[in-house]
């Protein structure tokens, strides 16, 4: 079963208490009761996977201004059908930034997030079931831009704040100290 390796993860992972727990938990759920839950054509959600990436001396996160949501976030994106959501995080961080040669910071996932998408003209409002892995970037990559970004910058750790401070960005810079 495709879900296996996901559920897997799941299992091994311990989130913080509180929000992140419960997202977890609706995470767990939400893959076990829909077997089509990598595509983006579960119109209801789908699971998604980014990449925390952090710079050489871990003092600065890699993040995106998104074109389509005019926001900062880490590079991730939809698994169209891959099961594999680590290789996904890895190869949305290379597709959205141009970085590609990143070390995990962290065996397994780092955060788990449940989020709602807006509606648009094509999709209607549905939820992003986000697993997120940590890694360090290679010293020397240059920062490519693609079309989905209006900008890409290492932003320092603690300045985060100032570029996104929602609880799901603030909890993994809470957690960056640990790696």
């Amino acid at each position: 079963m495709k879900r296996d390796s996901l559920l897997a993860l799941l299992a091994s992972y311990e989130p913080e208490q509180g929000l992140e727990a419960e997202m977890h938990h609706d995470t767990v759920d939400f893959v076990k009761q829909h077997p089509e839950c990598f595509e983006r054509s579960l119109l209801i959600g789908h699971i998604t996977a980014s990449g925390w990436v952090l710079s050489p001396g871990k003092d600065a996160v890699l993040l995106m201004h998104h074109r389509k949501l005019d926001r900062w976030f880490q590079p991730g994106g939809h698994c169209d059908g891959d099961p594999d959501v680590r290789e996904v995080a890895m190869k949305e961080v290379m597709e959205e930034t141009g970085i590609s040669d990143l070390q995990a910071l962290k065996d397994g996932i780092f955060d788990v997030d449940v989020h709602v998408i807006p509606a648009n003209k094509e999709i209607p409002e549905h939820y992003h079931y986000d697993i997120r892995f940590a890694f360090k970037a290679v010293e020397g990559q240059e920062i490519v831009l693609n079309s989905e970004s209006k900008d890409v910058q290492w932003v320092p750790v603690s300045e985060v704040q100032h570029s996104n401070d929602s609880e799901s960005i603030m909890r993994m810079v809470r957690k960056t100290s640990a790696l």
